[in-house]
């Protein structure tokens, strides 16, 4: 199997692996996810998809600081193991954080394809993307 390992930014600790599902748009959370984990802004390119038990790969985060609390929910619900984000903003570095959710930053997401297998070291700022196929 393929593999890479890219170093980032560790901005919430932690360690996870999960599939990837990987928007190329800047999500927000307010409004644009629901609160069983189900994207529902219509302009997002991963509409309708569910980020249960994924890791969320998106460029930054966009949206009002309500978003916060959004992600810190799905946090302590169990459902969104983690986060990767080419920048991290305020408020999804907040929620993250709040809801114990591993997140790196400052990665070249554009490596990252959803389906692919990914191992998040929230500790170190490393992610580990194991190719599909």
């Amino acid at each position: 199997m393929k593999y890479m390992e890219m170093k980032g930014r560790s901005i919430s600790r932690g360690v996870v692996e999960g599939e990837a599902l990987v928007s190329r748009k800047p999500i927000s959370f307010l409004g644009g996810v629901n609160r069983e984990g189900v994207v529902v802004d219509r302009e997002s390119d991963i509409y309708g998809k569910s980020i249960r038990d994924k890791i969320l790969v998106f460029p930054t985060g966009k949206g009002s600081t309500v978003g916060s609390y959004v992600i810190y929910a799905l946090g302590k619900r169990g459902i969104l193991k983690g986060i990767v984000n080419r920048e991290c903003e305020p408020i999804v570095a907040t929620g993250a954080i709040l809801g114990r959710i591993p997140l790196v930053d400052k990665v070249d997401i554009s490596k990252i394809d959803t389906g692919d297998w990914i191992v998040l070291d929230g500790d170190r700022g490393i992610v580990k993307v194991y190719k599909r196929g």
